[in-house]
């Protein structure tokens, strides 16, 4: 900033009109909006006071009631005026601001140049004084010690490379302060719009924002490492799409196929939601497939038509038939997460109490279902739901005819939909979300400022057994169930995860990221079997993406450190 006014350029700050127009706003909003917002910080805080004595406290919440109500008449009163100008002040801003920020790279550009002039300069002077001191020191050495001249001529090159090296760092330095001072002058004009609207951001002005700042932070390298492998699948999934219709597998891209796909991620989204979650504390789950198994095969029992074909431990079959339709349905979902729910959070309480990486504590649970499930049904399959709830669940929706084919839309799309708005509410809009990043960033940190580390990692398990309690029940609708059911679908939802950016280094990674990652590796899974390839080489191509994305992972992560 003071180096734009050294040059004469005036600063939003300093400009008169948009002083007077901050002024104005700051106190049309002094008794109102601020007012507001102040009292109902003071009342939240109070609240949660346990310090104060209650008599004390509830008067002055009934007094910043009474302030609230006062400010909310005023806010109303001036709400009009308040719009108006910040209106008027925002539109003179962006006026004001293009000249601003069109002189700042006018100066900042002239600095670049000046400073490229100077570099290439400098380099010369630096190899024309070196190039004379290495034909001195072999003039003086010849026919000396060869190796006395080789080591003086080491250490001339030596010291070559090093000057070069800081008159490069010098140059790029000079580079970085005036593309600073360019989104700088960018920046201050956002954030005075921003406080004119009284911290209200602009869609348009966000997106200007993310771009001016990917371009400025824009290096081949670091777009390459945290892009490439998204480049690879895109460039595998082209090669798919060209490819199939010369295989003579017709065309990949169509409507139905798409569909489909989507179609068999719904069931899986919920797996990767809820393993995300312990990714995101550094952990794992290598229980998934077998919580699938659990809760399909209860799902199945219980919406199986008429008598089952399954004698569970040994009991006499069931018949849930004489039941409603609708308190079965409850029933087989409430049973499949509350089984899916216990045998998570038992995990979670042996990682979160014993230090137990969840490695260990997931693959006991792998294990104790895997032999109850097997022991319980004699891994005989628990036979089909009943027809007309699985048409109402997992059937299609009949859409159209289009270019010969029927296109029916998948039931099961819209509770995956669902689910990934929840997961993402419950990560990015809650204090549990947010306690979350905290403990895998840092446990320890997390722990000295409050947080209660054993209950965020017990509740994070509990999350994760809902979700696989309830993607457990869709998959039933998908196949007849039986103890073998999910198998591997443990290393597809970790998969998922780490190819959508959740760090295995716990802290870092977005709900978006894990649905995005589900979509791809269901779409590759799909694509290598449209094109033909071997289930077993599908292993394969699996395992590199794994290894390519969890060694991406782990470069950033040591870039970072």
């Amino acid at each position: 900033m003071a180096d734009n006014q050294d040059k004469g350029i005036i600063a939003l700050e300093e400009n008169k009109k948009v002083q007077e127009y901050s002024e104005k706003l700051r106190e049309l909003r002094a008794d109102g909006v601020k007012k507001l917002n102040d009292c109902r910080i003071e009342l939240a805080s109070l609240k949660k006071n346990k310090l104060i004595d209650e008599s004390d406290r509830t008067k002055r919440i009934q007094e910043l009631n009474a302030e609230i109500e006062k400010a909310k008449a005023v806010e109303a009163q001036n709400r009009a005026e308040v719009a108006a100008i910040s209106k008027e002040a925002v539109k003179y801003v962006n006026t004001i601001s293009r000249d601003i920020e069109a002189a700042v790279n006018a100066k900042q550009d002239k600095r670049i140049e000046g400073a490229k002039a100077f570099y290439a300069k400098e380099v010369g002077e630096i190899k024309s004084s070196y190039e004379a001191r290495e034909n001195e020191i072999k003039s003086r050495l010849s026919g000396g010690d060869p190796q006395m001249l080789k080591s003086e001529l080491e250490i001339c090159h030596y010291e070559l490379k090093s000057a070069l090296f800081d008159s490069k760092s010098r140059f790029k330095d000079h580079v970085d302060r005036a593309k600073a001072a360019k989104h700088q002058a960018f920046v201050d004009h956002i954030q005075k719009n921003r406080e004119l609207r009284n911290g209200k951001s602009a869609f348009g002005e966000d997106m200007q924002m993310k771009w001016k700042s990917f371009i400025r932070n824009f290096t081949p390298s670091s777009f390459f490492l945290a892009n490439g492998l998204y480049i690879a699948i895109i460039i595998f999934f082209i090669v798919c799409i060209i490819a199939a219709p010369l295989m003579g597998s017709g065309n990949l891209l169509s409507l139905p196929n798409i569909l489909t796909i989507l179609e068999q991620a719904s069931t899986r989204m919920f797996y990767a939601l809820g393993v995300a979650g312990l990714i995101l504390l550094a952990g794992t789950d290598l229980s998934i497939g077998r919580m699938v198994a659990l809760g399909s095969v209860t799902t199945g029992l219980i919406l199986h038509p008429g008598m089952n074909i399954v004698s569970l431990f040994g009991f006499p079959t069931w018949d849930f038939s004489s039941l409603p339709m609708g308190v079965r349905v409850l029933m087989a979902l409430g049973l499949a997460i509350v089984l899916c729910v216990f045998f998570s959070a038992v995990a979670g309480f042996f990682t979160a109490r014993f230090k137990m990486h969840p490695f260990i504590s997931t693959m006991a649970n792998q294990l104790i279902i895997y032999g109850m499930l097997f022991y319980g049904t004699s891994g005989t399959p628990v036979g089909s739901i009943d027809s007309s709830i699985r048409s109402l669940i997992g059937g299609r929706w009949t859409i159209g005819v289009l270019n010969g084919q029927l296109i029916t839309f998948p039931k099961l799309i819209i509770p995956a939909v669902i689910a990934i708005i929840v997961a993402w509410l419950i990560w990015n809009k809650t204090t549990f979300g947010k306690n979350m990043y905290a403990v895998g960033g840092n446990a320890e940190a997390a722990a000295v400022s409050g947080i209660s580390v054993f209950w965020v990692t017990v509740g994070v398990f509990i999350m994760a057994g809902v979700f696989y309690g309830c993607g457990s029940f869709l998959e039933a609708f998908r196949a007849n169930a039986s103890a073998g059911t999910g198998q591997g679908y443990e290393m597809d939802a970790i998969a998922a995860c780490v190819v959508g950016g959740i760090s295995f280094n716990g802290g870092i990674g977005k709900i978006g990221g894990a649905a995005i990652g589900v979509v791809i590796f269901t779409s590759l899974t799909y694509c290598l079997t449209f094109l033909g390839i071997d289930t077993n080489l599908q292993f394969v191509f699996k395992g590199f993406i794994i290894l390519a994305a969890v060694s991406l992972d782990s470069i950033k992560y040591l870039k970072k450190k």
